[in-house]
């Protein structure tokens, strides 16, 4: 996987902290962000759906039924 250098702020001392327990920050980033990137896509398709929700549509019946034939 392909990755990219970034740089962020933080706090003094929770970087400290987490430096006395052994914490490795890129990673701890880096699953920071995934979660975050997580948490914002179903977010979005939340909302994508309560503005489209699904409707009943007769093709899927119809579609449905070539499937016991």
């Amino acid at each position: 996987m392909a990755s990219i250098r970034t740089t962020f702020t933080l706090d003094d001392r929770l970087a400290e902290r987490a430096r006395e327990l052994g914490i490795n920050i890129s990673a701890a980033a880096r699953e920071g962000v995934a979660a975050a990137v997580q948490v914002a896509l179903a977010r979005s398709d939340r909302e994508a759906y309560r503005r489209h929700p699904e409707r009943p549509d007769s093709f899927w019946a119809e579609a449905e039924a070539w499937s016991d034939e």
